[in-house]
């Protein structure tokens, strides 16, 4: 993955549109231009939604198998989060797990208006480089 990545992972409804996805990541406040790929639980990377904004972003999305999420520390938390996938923020344990090993959040969990969908975004650990090169 490259060193500026930003990944937005999305947690949301089986009734959510691709304009609640939209909405959650506006809310997060980082540039939709700057996202690298879109991220999720593996069980909804079909979904409809998700797909369609993935085309209109032209944007790869990554697929986060649930075992791996469940038991990620988050910093926000939602009880229906916590009940359906074992962590606190679907949309924070994929955005962390999809940019890699040293991810940080650098916008946690933000809701769509209704509250259909929630996105949040990471990137990988910069590399320190050796003033040498």
């Amino acid at each position: 993955m490259e060193r500026h990545s930003m990944i937005a992972g999305l947690g949301f409804r089986g009734q959510a549109s691709a304009g609640d996805l939209a909405a959650a990541l506006q809310a997060t406040a980082v540039p939709l231009a700057s996202l690298t790929a879109l991220a999720t639980v593996e069980s909804k990377v079909q979904a409809a939604p998700l797909r369609a904004l993935a085309e209109t972003l032209s944007l790869p999305v990554i697929g986060v198998p649930q075992a791996v999420l469940k038991g990620t520390p988050t910093p926000t938390h939602s009880p229906r989060a916590m009940e359906m996938f074992g962590t606190g923020s679907l949309a924070e344990a994929a955005a962390l797990h999809a940019a890699g090993p040293m991810a940080t959040l650098i916008a946690p969990r933000s809701t769509c208006p209704g509250g259909m969908a929630t996105a949040a975004v990471a990137t990988p650990r910069p590399q320190t480089e050796s003033p040498s090169q």
